[in-house]
């Protein structure tokens, strides 16, 4: 028999003056174990002795500020970046406020430690460093309970989920349990980039088991011990987890993360009409790319329409991006022939081509011999250097997890066909990045506009310095996420994608006008998620997907600022008429000292 959802431990509410309060009926120490809602020493007297705290802290009563003091002091003395990801998530697992504060203090220097490249070492060493239970894990052993657990959740308003079953992560692969770090993440980047309260927000693990043998072997290993599931087995436990999540919050959107790449694109065919959702891998990455891409355009003055691409590496990534591009040439004008013509994508086997077998998903961007007809190559088909040469490449773009593949002279080559190569190295993390990029400006004489997938520091070349601009993901998922939240939306359509791409290149033109930026820089995180958030609501709006419709953008960005979460303590009462009362007192004081 399935369970209706519990009573919350606790609420955010609104008190008739308009005050936002939590309420909670947990008293003690128990209160301190509920990391949404402890606060530490920053509890009130007055919260102490009405929650039954009194007594079980230290007598400070201490501001959320020399809280961050504290925690940034103990931050900087850990000695690596492994070290500092596990202080950090120990700090989200007492106090998540504390937790959204501190990092949205610190964020250029935290982001690298929560998310891309530590994050890819946090999850192969999950299960050694495991301490703490988070969000929703599903199993073979439980899924037959999934609208049960769902129901137990905690949290009532669940309106966006990251949902991994950690089949390919980052470059490293199946990781099993370990993959619920980056749905811990992503949504840690959602809160601080995208303003999206935790109170409304859960990471979710599919434990369907690992091929990792390394994994099953470990004693110590956390997850499910069999090999995967895969087709209707896989297709099966999916199902009963997106049925549960919608019967529980039927408009709620579900990221889709780490998925292998034919599984990526047929759960997004499958769910994506039937719930809210977009996988990340796919329409994230390419949105992140086509923007970067539009941006280096405005610097060399030229069109999308006026490249010619190649893409090296065609999983989720490489074909996401290919879309991307593709739709771009679309919205642009050309003819769906005329874009196609433009974009050559290479697998580990060589080029796509319709004579070969290939994933479905991948056929799209197959051509045909007869492209090459009037070309002069070696072989069955074109190698790289012969597209490279012959279809006048223009921009080389890197999803392929082959550190180094782009050597000097596929650069050189691209050089020879443009003044202003376009070289990005997309693959993450930094191990697996297709080259540096000291070596592509040195290469092509400081010529080449030049993004990476992970964060690298400043080029010096030649009296110059070169800033390296980061494909990262984190400039447009938090805010089609949030924009699609905001707009309720019933579907994540191609146009409000194709959307945020073109929102985050606009960002950074009005931002840096002529100076040499592909991709703001990290602490423009917020301002970079609200332009594709209400970017995201206006597209939702046009394909008719939203429940809102209001005209002006100015109400469009005060929506979604209304709807914005800052980390700071709520006042807490153990019910709603006593906070009703509090604030009476507190206006009344207000008019007596006039």
């Amino acid at each position: 028999m399935t369970h209706q959802p519990i009573s919350p431990r606790f609420d955010v509410r609104k008190t008739s003056q308009g005050e936002s309060v939590i309420v909670t009926d947990e008293r003690g120490i128990a209160l301190t174990r509920l990391v949404l809602l402890n606060k530490g020493s920053a509890f009130t007297q007055r919260e102490r002795v009405e929650l039954g705290l009194d007594g079980f802290l230290p007598s400070q009563v201490c501001t959320l500020d020399e809280q961050i003091e504290r925690a940034y002091e103990s931050f900087s003395k850990h000695p690596n970046a492994i070290s500092k990801y596990q202080f950090l998530r120990g700090v989200q697992e007492r106090q998540e406020v504390l937790f959204y504060a501190l990092v949205a203090r610190h964020l250029e220097e935290m982001m690298p430690i929560i998310y891309t490249p530590t994050v890819g070492e946090a999850v192969a060493n999950f299960s050694q460093m495991f301490q703490f239970g988070r969000g929703i894990s599903l199993s073979t052993g439980n899924i037959h309970r999934a609208q049960d657990i769902v129901n137990e959740f905690p949290l009532n308003d669940v309106r966006l989920l990251v949902a991994t079953d950690s089949s390919a992560i980052l470059g490293i692969g199946d990781q099993g349990y370990g993959g619920l770090a980056i749905s811990i993440g992503k949504l840690a980047l959602y809160t601080v980039g995208g303003r999206l309260s935790p109170f409304h927000s859960a990471p979710v693990c599919l434990d369907v088991g690992t091929d990792r043998k390394s994994l099953t072997d470990d004693p110590l290993y956390v997850g499910a011990r069999h090999p995967r599931l895969r087709g209707d087995e896989h297709t099966a436990f999916l199902d009963a987890f997106v049925d549960a999540v919608h019967k529980r919050w039927p408009k709620a959107i579900i990221q889709w993360e780490d998925l292998a790449k034919d599984t990526a694109f047929e759960v997004l065919d499958r769910y994506r009409d039937k719930v809210p959702s977009f996988n990340d891998d796919i329409q994230g990455t390419g949105a992140v790319a086509l923007a970067g891409v539009l941006r280096a355009c405005e610097l060399k003055e030229e069109t999308l329409a006026d490249q010619r691409f190649m893409i090296y590496g065609a999983g989720a990534g490489g074909i996401g991006v290919a879309q991307a591009i593709y739709d771009g040439l679309i919205r642009e004008g050309l003819s769906h022939e005329e874009a196609k013509v433009r974009i050559f994508v290479f697998d580990s086997k060589g080029l796509l081509l319709d004579n070969r077998k290939l994933d479905a998903y991948k056929m799209p961007f197959a051509h045909s011999l007869e492209t090459f007809e009037e070309w002069d190559y070696k072989g069955e088909q074109p190698s790289i250097e012969e597209v490279i040469r012959q279809a006048g490449i223009t921009c080389m773009l890197g999803l392929s997890g082959q550190p180094g593949a782009f050597g000097q002279r596929w650069v050189k080559l691209v050089h020879e066909n443009t003044y202003r190569p376009i070289i990005f190295g997309l693959s993450n993390p930094t191990s697996l990045s297709e080259g540096l990029p000291s070596d592509f400006l040195s290469w092509t004489n400081g010529d080449a506009l030049v993004a990476m997938g992970s964060p690298f520091p400043p080029v010096i070349q030649a009296g110059r310095c070169f800033n390296i601009g980061q494909g990262n993901n984190a400039f447009v998922f938090p805010g089609l996420g949030v924009g699609s939240v905001v707009a309720e939306a019933s579907k994540i359509t191609d146009n409000m994608v194709l959307d945020a791409a073109y929102a985050l290149a606009a960002y950074t033109s009005r931002t840096y006008g002529k100076e040499e930026r592909i991709y703001p820089e990290l602490n423009h995180l917020r301002a970079v998620c609200k332009d594709v958030a209400v970017a995201v609501l206006k597209a939702a709006m046009k394909d008719k997907v939203a429940e809102i419709n209001i005209a002006s953008d100015e109400a469009l960005e005060a929506m979604v600022e209304a709807d914005a979460w800052e980390a700071d303590y709520l006042p807490m009462f153990d019910s709603l008429e006593k906070a009703e009362g509090f604030f009476e007192t507190v206006e009344e004081e207000k008019v007596a000292n006039g």
